[in-house]
């Protein structure tokens, strides 16, 4: 179990400016299947199948440390191909390192494009990709995951519990288990903690009340807290009895931080949205209700200083 041991911090969330040292790049904000979600032809993908515009890729965020020049992805997803290139203009391949990718489980949102680091893609030699001892097990002896080891396109670096990894005195890393859909590998979020802020990613998680840490003192000791935003409320997939997709629903999140200050809750940032979640809609009421009850919903290109 992790436990966040820092002093409570008071900040308000601060958007990077070209200044800024390290930041997080949010790369993506959809649930796995990404938006509009294949064989999906109902209204609300339609809308984004005939406007490429209003499309939205899997769910993703990157640091980005200037001074060092160096960058990491967090979960390598299906739609890697384009989330390299966004961050590739923010900071240039051969000016900048792509020194680690860590994943935080076997879904096939968060580690399927790292094929794209393969033989059969871009080649590439001995990229760190940071994962929990059974996600490593599974990669090492899976195929076609295996080839990327034989071939050491990638260098599996093991991860462990609690235990943080240090890039420079700017910037560690800590994963920490959480409850969730565990058949293939662990299920992690990610403590990011930079020179001046903290992040908390968490991405896939089932109810907060299955998890033995208080997400409410999570936001307190964090500035930023990106978290599973799959489903908006319950009945959100008709003809399904959701209680067997325990994911937090948007509208359960907000009610179990309405104690929190005005402040607390814009440190909160709902991520990884199934195609059905109406936050996917621009103008939409649920965007609505998010800001007015003092939350905030990821966006991609958003940029967060740390």
């Amino acid at each position: 179990m992790f436990r966040y041991s820092i002093l409570l911090l008071f900040f308000l969330p601060t958007l990077a400016s070209a200044e800024t040292e390290i930041f997080i790049q949010v790369l993506g904000i959809a649930q796995d299947a990404g938006y509009p979600q294949a064989n999906c032809y109902q209204a609300h993908c339609n809308r984004a199948w005939e406007d490429p515009t209003l499309r939205r890729l899997t769910s993703s965020i990157a640091v980005v440390n200037m001074a060092s020049k160096n960058k990491y992805l967090f979960d390598a997803t299906p739609d890697i191909r384009e989330q390299l290139y966004q961050l590739n203009k923010a900071a240039p391949d051969g000016e900048f390192t792509l020194d680690g990718v860590f994943l935080t489980h076997a879904h096939i949102g968060h580690y399927t494009g790292l094929m794209h680091f393969g033989h059969e893609a871009s080649g590439s030699s001995n990229v760190p990709v940071y994962a929990m001892p059974r996600m490593v097990e599974f990669l090492s002896t899976n195929g076609p995951w295996d080839q990327l080891v034989r071939y050491q396109n990638i260098q599996l670096m093991p991860l462990n519990d609690g235990t943080f990894v240090t890039f420079d005195k700017n910037l560690r890393v800590t994963p920490f288990l959480v409850p969730h859909r565990d058949e293939y590998s662990e299920t992690v979020g990610f403590r990011i903690e930079g020179p001046e802020k903290t992040a908390v990613f968490i991405p896939d998680i089932d109810k907060w009340e299955h998890w033995d840490t208080d997400i409410r003192e999570v936001v307190r000791t964090s500035d930023y807290v990106l978290i599973d935003a799959a489903f908006f409320a319950d009945g959100e997939l008709p003809g399904r009895d959701m209680s067997n997709i325990p994911h937090p629903f948007v509208s359960e999140s907000m009610a179990l931080f309405e104690d929190l200050t005005d402040e607390e809750k814009s440190r909160v940032i709902f991520i990884h949205m199934n195609h059905t979640n109406p936050l996917l809609i621009d103008g939409s009421d649920a965007q609505a209700e998010v800001e007015r009850r003092g939350f905030s919903y990821a966006r991609e290109g958003l940029r967060l200083a740390l």
